[in-house]
């Protein structure tokens, strides 16, 4: 809201997994007038009582809601770029799987080219580069210390 001055309209592309960062948005895109674009690998869907959910919101708020497989169909016209973890506390015993299931899902430059032209960046930290690559980390477009920031003041 800080960097684009509102929330309605804008289009958030998820990559990653269906966790519960995830979920969140799921439950409050729609009723801020946000579209939601979620690619994450066969069998790591969010919640399916969170999805319809989601339907239903974004039925009722007039926003657009997509569930893919493909990084790229999320990223398309996305304002925003988000991931998260795909290894969350309890899962280290997954973490070979998890990491071969997750191939093709970081977030890179290429990501970027079909997102919108005033795409920006979201990770809410700690961040490892298979999930986003330093170029899109560091660049001027990720606005994750912006986010940490926000994020102290609700605690």
């Amino acid at each position: 809201q800080e960097h684009y001055g509102g929330l309605k309209g804008l289009t958030i592309g998820w990559i990653g997994d269906g966790n519960n960062v995830l979920q969140s948005f799921m439950t409050s895109a729609a009723k801020l007038g946000m579209h939601l674009r979620i690619a994450t690998p066969r069998g790591f869907e969010p919640d399916l009582r969170i999805t319809k959910i989601a339907e239903q919101n974004s039925k009722e708020c007039g926003t657009k809601l997509l569930l893919t497989t493909d990084p790229l169909d999320a990223a398309d016209s996305a304002n925003v770029l988000v991931t998260d973890t795909w290894i969350s506390m309890g899962q280290e015993e997954e973490k070979k799987d998890r990491l071969r299931a997750f191939q093709g899902y970081q977030i890179t430059m290429q990501t970027a080219k079909s997102a919108a032209s005033n795409w920006t960046f979201l990770h809410c930290l700690p961040r490892k580069p298979e999930e986003v690559d330093d170029e899109v980390f560091h660049s001027p477009r990720s606005l994750v210390f912006q986010e940490a920031e926000n994020r102290k003041w609700t605690i």
